[in-house]
């Protein structure tokens, strides 16, 4: 379990505090909006109204004690700006900071946020390579050259195992999991035989998936 803070509770802010309580963390949102601070405390025991551009509120919050701080405000880059630095000044261990342009990420990353995240560029990279592409159900990238791709099997790989098929020497991919409905198996051995209906999920450069699933 890890101590998160979030500032911001715009629709990115609101969704990542509410997913990392799910995954079992303590969360403490803030926000300058007291009604929607209001609305959220019912879900987050843990919450502040507070402008967090104020040096006196973030020295208030104990930022130094949360293993991670997140600044998701997304229309005011200027608060954006101030509330980093601020985090930074006192002692925040790993601070996250929200951007939208990378003239914004470059200015983050000089007042010391550790990481930069593009919610809106991500979403549209993951959807334009999932659309683009044949057959690629999902799409996470890893590094500039590999990611990872959930797609399915080519039909004459029903009834053969991974070792028949020899993924890795023929088609330059790894299968790290095999999907069936909703459960997943991961890291299956050399004698898993394929299923008419399996999705694999793989790790290779995107040329290569792209040939993979060009024969699916």
């Amino acid at each position: 379990m890890k101590s998160v803070l979030v500032i911001g509770m715009g629709r990115f802010g609101r969704h990542l505090a509410k997913r990392m309580l799910d995954l079992g963390n303590d969360v403490m949102i803030v926000d300058s909006n007291e009604k929607l601070i209001g609305e959220l405390s019912a879900t987050f025991e843990d919450s502040q109204i507070g402008d967090c551009t104020n040096e006196n509120v973030i020295k208030s919050l104990g930022v130094d004690q949360f293993d991670i701080c997140f600044v998701t405000i997304g229309e005011d880059f200027q608060s954006s700006l101030v509330i980093t630095s601020l985090l930074k000044k006192y002692n925040a261990k790993f601070v996250m900071a929200k951007a939208n342009q990378d003239i914004q990420a470059d200015l983050l990353k000089k007042i010391g946020a550790d990481e930069i995240v593009y919610p809106e560029k991500e979403t549209a990279n993951r959807l334009a390579v999932r659309y683009n592409a044949k057959n690629v159900f999902d799409y996470i990238p890893l590094t500039s050259e590999f990611s990872l791709y959930e797609i399915p099997i080519i039909r004459d790989w029903a009834g053969k195992t991974i070792f028949d098929i020899d993924v890795r020497k023929k088609y330059k991919v790894n299968i790290i999991a095999v999907k069936k409905g909703n459960s997943l198996q991961s890291l299956p051995g050399a004698d898993y035989r394929f299923d008419f209906d399996d999705h694999i999920v793989v790790i290779g450069a995107s040329a290569d998936v792209f040939k993979l699933t060009s024969k699916t």
